[in-house]
């Protein structure tokens, strides 16, 4: 069996020492802002799209950028972290569809969180959660590491 990827960007923004995370409906657990980068994005630029439209909010990425150049060739911000995602598993382990995540971290000046486009999660669906917050949930042990990670290196930007 073929296994479809598609690339993805995923961005936990920070505001004041707190990450904001949505309650995702068909998953049934808390994510911060992502999804799949279109055909003509860079995936950096899919991760502050995918924020402003969730959100609302203008995010500025922590990140680092090649230094790297040539006749055709320049750096672009690199994800905090690239990670591969099972999303269609089948029985005896195949996996139908997964998910390559480009997960970038961001500074925003506001917790003011006001979705952009119809068929977004309502505002009421996001909640802040502080580094203390995360350790002490009963979040994914995935979301909680990536969320205390995000804010410290916002943080120590």
């Amino acid at each position: 069996m073929e296994t479809t990827r598609h690339f993805t960007a995923t961005t936990y923004v920070v505001n004041g020492g707190a990450t904001a995370l949505h309650a995702h409906d068909r998953l049934g657990i808390r994510l911060p802002p992502g999804g799949h980068v279109d055909r003509d994005e860079l995936p950096h630029e899919a991760a502050l799209r995918e924020v402003r439209e969730e959100t609302g909010l203008a995010a500025e990425l922590v990140a680092d950028e090649s230094s790297v150049t040539g006749p055709n060739t320049r750096g672009i911000p690199e994800p905090a972290h690239l990670l591969l995602h099972d999303i269609n598993v089948h029985e005896g382990g195949s996996v139908g569809h997964q998910h390559v995540d480009h997960l970038y971290f961001a500074r925003v000046d506001s917790r003011e969180i006001t979705p952009s486009s119809d068929g977004e999660v309502d505002a009421g669906e996001w909640r802040w959660y502080t580094a203390a917050e995360l350790a002490a949930s009963d979040l994914q042990p995935d979301v909680v590491d990536l969320g205390r990670e995000a804010i410290a290196a916002v943080e120590d930007a």
